[in-house]
């Protein structure tokens, strides 16, 4: 049973900010680094942002003046603060756990995500 629960999309206008939250047990952020990963449509799911399990972070190259990544360890939430939303950030963006770096296969089951529609 998947125990990652990804949340806080939705549509905004370009410009805008979301932050999207993935909620997961206790357990499972004590023990493995989590990523946020992203699949538009048409393309491949690309790596977003990790965080390991002592809180150093990783945001993908081209991603980082505008996303942030976050752990609430008393909510056991992995967050992604996305600012400067543009277009091409449309996607469903998901979480899962086992990775902090793009070149990494994350361990867990992916779920539905959360649809982020960047439009005017």
């Amino acid at each position: 049973q998947r125990q990652l629960v990804e949340s806080g999309g939705g549509l905004v206008q370009p410009g805008g900010s979301l932050r999207l939250s993935c909620g997961a047990s206790a357990r499972v952020l004590r023990a493995y680094d989590m990523g946020w990963y992203r699949q538009a449509p048409g393309k491949e799911r690309e790596f977003v942002a990790g965080i390991t399990t002592i809180g150093s972070t990783n945001v993908a190259g081209s991603l980082k003046d505008r996303f942030t990544i976050s752990r609430d360890s008393a909510n056991n939430t992995v967050y992604l603060q996305m600012n400067s939303l543009k277009p091409e950030d449309t996607a469903v963006y998901f979480c899962n756990v086992g990775c902090s770096i793009s070149k990494c296969r994350p361990i867990g089951s992916w779920g539905q995500g959360t649809q982020v529609t960047v439009s005017s």
